[in-house]
């Protein structure tokens, strides 16, 4: 299980969880990673093992929420050959497979109850049985498990044994998600970016625009570091100069003015993800108009937001009027008319 990724980060909340994890990797203890998506839990792993006496063993790995019930014990178990219906050979289970090294398994709160019965005899006593065999088989593995579930409260819930969970938490290590993790943002986004502006074979990488960059450190990340590299690699491919700062953030890749409609039974569509410009401010408007109100500080403030709201779809339409036009639901002249009010007959990005 080699990756591309690396462990990148200076927050506090990162290295402590880092450490943890570094700490509990020299001993032959199972352990428990936590963690929303996105956050890394796989690369911990990797680093439990990595750093463990068990380095030069397999790393094996099995996404428990990958593989249907019927198929989970086999796959972790083993299975002898007419065992059911489709086992035309004997097969080693993944815990032979990992014999010496290291088993991860991830999403291990979707694991069925019989399922959890079986790893638990395999974690307590360090032997498996295939599927249509009597004899158990010894295994030497360390478990490593992560999930991103709140597993104390499955096993309130009846939906987790408390006995597995027992045994397989020595130690957990729970991953911070993005969004507290202070200062972390900007330096993960640089090193994505780099990336994807060298594999493009641009010269130099520009960097961000100040507000570019404002708007990556507001987010809020539900999708942790996988989404901001998807972000941030797709603003640095779509961008079309690699001479001038990235200026376009775009945090939905589905957003466009053709975007299909919702079904009628579907739930109201959330708020565009599009980010290349913060979204243009409301102009406050009084619950009484004072007398003395002056109506061409009213006509500058509503010009200012129609410029606004203009640039705004511009930008998200990469600056095609025709699209933009579509987006705001104005005729193409019309559009051209507001865009030559506003001095933006000719922007480009």
């Amino acid at each position: 299980m080699e990756r591309e990724a690396q462990f990148i980060g200076q927050s506090y909340a990162f290295l402590d969880s880092v450490e943890r994890a570094s700490r509990a990797a020299g001993l032959n203890r199972p352990v428990l990673v936590i963690g929303e998506r996105g956050t890394g839990k796989e690369l911990v792993a990797e680093r439990l093992h990595r750093l463990s006496p068990r380095w030069d063993g397999p790393l094996v790995t099995m996404n428990c929420a990958a593989l249907p019930e019927t198929l989970i014990e086999a796959e972790l178990f083993g299975h002898e050959a007419g065992s059911f219906t489709g086992a035309t050979k004997a097969r080693v289970g993944r815990f032979e497979e990992a014999h010496g090294g290291t088993l991860f398994l991830d999403e291990l709160a979707t694991l069925s109850m019989g399922a959890q019965e079986r790893l638990l005899r395999a974690v307590e006593y360090g032997e498996v049985t295939r599927i249509g065999s009597s004899r158990a088989v010894r295994v030497d593995v360390r478990i490593v498990a992560a999930t991103n579930e709140n597993l104390p409260e499955l096993v309130d819930k009846g939906r987790f044994r408390a006995d597995l969970l027992d045994r397989l938490s020595f130690e957990v290590v729970t991953l911070p998600p993005l969004r507290v993790r202070e200062g972390d943002v900007p330096v993960l986004a640089d090193h994505f970016a780099r990336r994807m502006a060298s594999e493009l074979g641009w010269p130099h990488w520009p960097g961000f625009s100040a507000a570019a960059a404002q708007i990556l450190a507001d987010y809020q990340w539900p999708g942790n570091v996988r989404e901001l590299r998807n972000v941030v690699e797709r603003a640095v491919y779509r961008w079309d100069d690699p001479e001038t700062p990235v200026d376009a953030i775009q945090f939905d890749p589905f957003d466009s003015p053709w975007r299909p409609a919702a079904s009628p039974a579907a739930a109201p569509a959330a708020a565009s993800g599009d980010a290349a410009l913060p979204a243009p401010a409301a102009v406050p408007v009084p619950a009484a108009a004072p007398s003395h109100l002056d109506c061409d500080d009213f006509r500058a403030a509503v010009l200012a937001h129609e410029k606004a709201l203009l640039e705004a779809a511009l930008r998200r339409c990469r600056f095609n009027q025709r699209a933009t036009a579509v987006a705001l639901k104005l005729s193409y002249d019309q559009l051209r008319h507001a865009l030559r009010r506003h001095d933006l007959l000719d922007r480009q990005a």
